[in-house]
């Protein structure tokens, strides 16, 4: 349950959106992410296994490459957390708005849509808990992730059989926006920063493989059916979050807007504690022993603060979510677990394993340059118009 949990998230709500930027054939790589995220994460497995007093994820490459191997691996998933807490922020903007729509208020230079008040609002009601340091109280909460996920397929399933149908059959490619479409199916499946903490909880630890192997089918079956159910319902139309499409003041509308709700409320917090923890390392002795709980919560306001500005200027969630998905997710997923046992194991990987080590990072180099590219690019147009 805590693996599929980390799997997922929020990326549910892009699946069909995913599909009419890339095409039907776009879901290839919904699969084949499916299976060579799971490889990397049998690597990284094996990393643990060589050294069991590693952890978590930095400690590994930092026994791979010393410290600035874990300086780099830290500064990737602190930045991939961050900018999940910017999706957090403009996904609940965007869906309160599609509950409760508010008029824009224009402040001259700026206006202030019905979208960025809510942006303003969630951010708000989600700074205290920003501010525990015991977040377990919150776990409960988190618990519900799974099953959020269920709750959003179903209701847009039922939409799609009693409301709007199944009308749309799309374009089997699109070379344009396929590059978008691989950094969404990228973000969905990278759950690598907290493998290493679910392995050292079991007790079993020889069935983390088939622990893997569950998580990674079953979360593939969760983005596949609503990514075929959305994009049959809305074709090309489609929304960078399937709750935009669905037809205001329905009860499936509702339902699935409310299970998309609840979770950034907690995995907010989850998101940018780890950062918030990293930046407090760093003040000096004498503040950590006087005032370091006024200077901590100033610096998680402030974290707080500056994901609420980006949110707000780059409100794009689709885009987003694609680069962080190229960039650092697969960055993160493909890249650093195989260069970490490539150097780990050296002496000890067969010929036909070095081969599919290679053509794996052949795979993410080619997959992070053409989304990074392309999302930037259309975050870019979008900014000028």
């Amino acid at each position: 349950m805590n693996g599929v949990n980390a799997l997922a998230g929020v990326g549910v709500l892009s699946m069909p959106y995913a599909v009419s930027q890339g095409g039907w054939i776009g879901l290839c790589f919904l699969l084949i992410f499916a299976l060579v995220f799971c490889y990397t994460g049998f690597l990284l497995r094996r990393c643990l296994d060589l050294f069991p007093f590693v952890a978590g994820y930095p400690d590994v490459r930092q026994a791979a490459f010393g410290r600035l191997g874990r300086v780099l691996v830290s500064a990737f998933l602190y930045c991939e957390l961050y900018a999940v807490a910017v999706e957090f922020l403009i996904m609940e903007g965007d869906n309160l708005s599609q509950l409760f729509p508010l008029r824009s208020h224009n402040l001259g230079i700026f206006e202030l849509s019905s979208e960025k008040r809510f942006v303003i609002f969630s951010a708000a009601i989600m700074l205290p808990t920003v501010w525990l340091r015991d977040l377990s109280i919150l776990s409960y909460i988190s618990a519900g992730g799974v099953i959020a996920c269920v709750a959003v397929t179903v209701p847009v399933a039922c939409a799609g059989t009693f409301e709007v149908g199944f009308p749309n059959h799309g374009r089997l490619v699109n070379f344009h926006g396929l590059p978008i479409a691989v950094g969404i199916y990228g973000f969905c499946f990278c759950g690598h920063a907290v493998f290493p903490n679910i392995y050292a909880s079991m007790r079993n630890k020889s069935r983390f493989s088939n622990v893997l192997v569950a998580c990674f089918l079953i979360c593939a079956l969760i983005y596949g059916s609503i990514a075929v159910l959305g994009f049959l319902m809305f074709g090309d139309d489609s929304e960078s979050q399937v709750t935009l499409n669905l037809t205001r003041g329905r009860l499936t509308t509702n339902i699935a807007i409310v299970a998309t709700l609840v979770n950034p409320f907690s995995k907010y917090a989850l998101a940018v504690t780890p950062l918030a923890a990293a930046l407090e390392e760093l003040l000096p002795i004498e503040l950590k022993s006087r005032t370091f709980l006024m200077w901590g919560t100033l610096i998680r306001t402030l974290i707080v603060l500056s994901t609420v500005i980006i949110a707000l200027v780059f409100p794009f969630f689709g885009y987003l979510m694609a680069l962080v998905g190229a960039f650092l997710s697969i960055t993160v997923a493909i890249t650093i677990p195989c260069l970490c046992y490539a150097k780990l194991f050296s002496d000890r990987i067969p010929l036909w394993e070095r081969a599919c080590i290679s053509l794996v990072l052949a795979v993410g180099l080619g997959s992070c340059v053409a989304g990074t590219y392309s999302s930037l690019k259309e975050i870019a147009l979008n900014l000028s118009t």
